[in-house]
């Protein structure tokens, strides 16, 4: 099960978890998102809601990632408040920049796409360098990253790495995760 999943990858080490859920109605997302962050808090790792700020709010989890198309920043973070993570979907550094001028804080700024969504394309390395260049808020890697490629990531002043299929794909999660991690803490 996911749950199984995340547990796994807890014991292994991640540092923060992000529930993303485009096919379940509102009642399954919610008991889902209740039940991973009792798991993520015994693990003592904050659990982000994607795209929905209003379920986060309601469910009390720990943020919100949202996307260039949804919730405006300012919005998520005056139904939030101030101690939620915020992280926004950045493809460009104009997109970077605006980010930070809506908030300034521990959010993060997290350009590219997830492979998880059909039609990710990957960005192009010269490019996040220089949005991690252009701004002062933490900017974290993510899409199709796995323990294969994320030494490619090294020197490009970013904060972290968000994976999802270069853990879950792993044969061991645990085993899987704590590998990549140990990568990425060499890089950054």
């Amino acid at each position: 099960t996911l749950y199984e999943q995340v547990e796994k990858a807890l014991k292994g080490g991640v540092t923060l978890v992000q529930l993303r859920e485009k096919t379940l109605d509102e009642a399954a997302f919610e008991k889902e998102g209740q039940e991973l962050l009792e798991l993520c808090h015994h693990y003592n790792v904050p659990l982000i809601i994607n795209d929905n700020v209003e379920l986060a709010k309601k469910i009390h989890a720990d943020g919100v990632h949202i996307g260039q198309s949804d919730m405006e920043i300012k919005n998520a973070r005056d139904l939030l408040g101030a101690d939620k993570i915020i992280g926004v979907t950045a493809k460009t550094i104009e997109q970077a920049k605006a980010a930070e001028t809506a908030f300034f804080s521990s959010d993060r700024v997290c350009p590219s796409r997830t492979s998880t969504k059909a039609d990710a394309k990957p960005m192009e390395l010269d490019l996040f360098q220089e949005i991690c260049e252009s701004v002062t808020i933490p900017v974290v890697a993510i899409g199709g990253i796995n323990a294969d490629n994320v030494l490619r990531l090294k020197g490009r002043k970013m904060a972290g790495a968000a994976v999802v299929s270069g853990i879950f794909a792993c044969e061991d999660i645990e085993k899987g995760t704590r590998e990549l991690l140990e990568k990425v803490a060499s890089i950054i």
